[in-house]
């Protein structure tokens, strides 16, 4: 996936959750909007680098979206929309792997009273609900992380997929992590037990995990490899 037309800037700081300060680089300051409503743990260091992208849709009140954070340690990509994108097209080109036998893709499906960010099924009457959680956070060495904050709204979801599994049908929950350096992944328990309570009830229960780093630079960010998911 081409990444929009990127401008650098120096990350200020964050507020109302959805709204960043930055400074670009004729010194003017501006207020960006950010699609993250994670704690962005890990990112916020006044000073770093960042990246914003002009806003496409010319009714928005602000100007700019956040797009990219320079850590230190990668490009991390912190818009959580842009995660659905990036599944859609990993489905559509066949790179990963254990969803390559499915080919018709369908977003945003109602099903048990609840919206899933894909189902895929083929003409062989195999079909799967997938969710989609983005990662941002890495506070070891190597290992990703996810949540960056307590979310109910990902306990309900992983609840969500195991009363599919007790249904008879196939459910995965699909971990993108946006940045280039993170060779595991792990529940970060410690910020949330009650999503990591839940995650090993669903993985007990029959609900599929895969992790999937991506590739980033500023010209392109794109599904990269699977990645080891540390189960403890």
């Amino acid at each position: 996936m081409k990444q929009p037309n990127l401008i650098k800037a120096k990350f200020l700081k964050r507020y109302k959750r959805f709204l960043v300060d930055v400074l670009l680089e004729n010194n003017e300051i501006t207020t960006v909007h950010c699609a993250n409503s994670g704690s962005m743990m890990g990112l916020l260091n006044e000073g770093n680098t960042v990246y914003i992208s002009p806003a496409t849709n010319p009714l928005n009140k602000l100007k700019y979206k956040l797009e990219l954070i320079d850590d230190g340690s990668s490009l991390v990509g912190v818009n959580t929309h842009l995660a659905n994108k990036l599944a859609h097209e990993a489905f559509a080109e066949k790179l990963i792997t254990p969803l390559e036998n499915y080919d018709i893709i369908k977003p945003e499906v109602k099903h048990l009273n609840s919206r899933f960010d894909f189902f895929l099924s083929n003409n062989l009457g195999e079909n799967c609900f997938v969710e989609i959680k983005s990662i941002t956070l890495k506070r070891k060495q190597n290992i990703a992380e996810f949540p960056d904050s307590p979310t109910v709204r990902g306990s309900k979801h992983l609840t969500d997929l195991i009363e599919i599994v007790k249904n008879g049908g196939r459910a995965i929950n699909l971990y993108i992590i946006q940045r280039n350096d993170a060779n595991y992944f792990k529940i970060a328990k410690s910020i949330d037990p009650k999503y990591y309570e839940n995650f090993m009830l669903a993985k007990h229960s029959g609900v599929e995990f895969l992790c999937y780093s991506c590739d980033i630079n500023l010209n392109t960010i794109k599904i990269n490899q699977p990645i080891e998911i540390i189960y403890e």
